[in-house]
């Protein structure tokens, strides 16, 4: 309750971020092979990203 007003940190949108990219990943993997490479393609940027921020 007292956490509903909290922003969220980079690390955390990053995070968000990679999940939904990956999930996208793994959609597109079995229809459309391209579109998957260019979302793991911007989930392993958002990645490096995180990791700086670690």
């Amino acid at each position: 309750m007292f956490g509903l007003f909290k922003k969220k940190s980079e690390l955390e949108k990053l995070q968000d971020e990679y999940k939904k990219l990956m999930g996208d990943f793994h959609r597109l993997s079995t229809s459309d092979r391209s579109a998957a490479d260019a979302a793991f393609a911007k989930a392993e940027e958002i990645g490096k990203k995180m990791d700086a921020l670690k």
